[in-house]
């Protein structure tokens, strides 16, 4: 059996990081036991057995390689987090129990009290809560900006500013920032950003390269793509993962089941397949949505009409496998369409295989004031279309049929 290290840094170059994406997650970071399998054996344990005393001590003071305990390190993770390494153009990561665990780990963890945090105001709702509710309880102030308008990231900066946070494109509304300029703002403060890259994925956004310093990702959406798992990936630099997050994690555990990192691994293997194909229904639905007569408002990053289609192009890809649309006559229309639908299920997920509608206003970001959510552009009417891999044919007639039901 190959050995790893406690963490995933300080590796040699791997064999297959020349090869293009879609080889890569197939093969990136495998690591395979006496018996030579075909595919990833699954190694379901707490613990590891050591040859000696002596080898057990030199594990824990990081002497020699190896593993210790699933709660540090575990071969299926080690594997995830070399695949999504290689995906992604990082040098090292950490793989979390969910996506919630990812970035509450990257924000909060390199933090202390005094420090302040600048985070785009249009994200997840939980995300939300961890910027604007959880930090200060530990005397980590925050400030919410418009992510769109730079001159508003720029004032926002403070001499303690450690952290800029932001999606891309955002939940649920779909606005595309400029990460890029916003990096450079951020460094220029001496701060560094994080940058959630769940509704992009990897396939079609990389914001290490446009300049940010961490990216994070909920595995539960694109990267398992099944609604079989949970799971959660930071990625960043060797330093900032050593030095604020590898410890953080082991001493605090808000680790992957080997069990989810092996189910992950086989979901990677097809995430460019998947990712291609739902881009490409989501832009032919979005274009039947524009066009019909009860949608008052259509929201996809691959269109023309995207309020920041210039950004899309300059960052981005391709589009999207998320549309949003706004349904005419408020919340009591808009629940008669969703209940309507027979092919596209109700849920609070995305990313999946099958496609899944969600009502922001009443589920994600439900905790949000009603000025808030108008603020941001949630109205009652407001919903978040993930496209699956039906055929898109049958999709567009599900939500023509449901409309008319509005």
């Amino acid at each position: 059996m190959s050995e790893t290290t406690t963490t995933t840094t300080n590796k040699p170059k791997s064999p297959t990081a020349h090869y293009r994406p879609e080889t890569r997650l197939v093969h990136s970071g495998a690591i395979r036991s006496e018996f030579g399998e075909t595919s990833e054996a699954l190694f379901l344990t707490q613990g590891f057995i050591y040859d000696s005393a002596e080898q057990c001590e030199a594990r824990f003071k990081g002497e020699e390689p190896g593993y210790l305990y699933s709660r540090f390190s575990n071969p299926n993770i080690s594997m995830f987090e070399r695949r999504m390494i290689e995906l992604e153009g990082a040098e090292a990561a950490r793989a979390t129990a969910t996506g919630m665990a990812a970035v509450t780990t990257a924000v909060l963890a390199p933090l202390k009290a005094g420090d302040h945090v600048v985070a785009a105001k249009a994200m997840f709702g939980s995300c939300r809560y961890v910027v604007e509710d959880l930090l200060p309880r530990y005397g980590i102030a925050s400030t919410l900006v418009d992510g769109l308008d730079l001159d508003q990231w720029r004032k926002a900066i403070r001499p303690n500013t450690k952290t800029c946070f932001l999606e891309s494109p955002t939940n649920p509304t779909l606005d595309v920032l400029d990460i890029g300029a916003i990096a450079e703002i951020a460094h220029q403060g001496g701060a560094r950003l994080i940058v959630d890259n769940v509704f992009a994925t990897p396939i079609w956004q990389s914001p290490l390269s446009l300049g940010a310093d961490v990216v994070v990702y909920s595995a539960t959406k694109h990267i398992d793509g099944q609604g079989r798992c949970l799971g959660g990936i930071i990625l960043s630099s060797e330093a900032f993962i050593a030095e604020h997050i590898h410890n953080f994690m082991r001493q605090t555990g808000p680790s992957m089941s080997p069990f989810n990192a092996w189910v992950l691994l086989k979901g990677l293997e097809t995430l460019a397949v998947r990712v291609r194909a739902q881009t490409e229904s989501a832009a032919a639905i979005a274009d039947v949505l524009a066009q019909h007569p009860k949608i008052s408002r259509l929201i996809y990053p691959g269109r023309d009409d995207h309020p920041q289609a210039a950004t899309v192009k300059k960052q981005m890809r391709a589009g999207s496998t998320l549309i949003g649309f706004e349904i005419k006559g408020g919340k009591a229309a808009t629940f008669r369409a969703l209940n309507a639908l027979k092919v596209s299920r109700i849920s609070n997920n995305l990313g999946d295989a099958k496609s899944l509608v969600t009502h922001p206003a009443t589920t994600t970001h439900q905790r949000l004031t009603p000025e808030a959510r108008a603020e941001l552009g949630i109205s009652e009417g407001f919903v978040r279309l993930s496209v699956g891999l039906e055929h898109r044919d049958d999709l567009i007639e599900d939500l023509q049929a449901a409309l008319e039901k509005a």
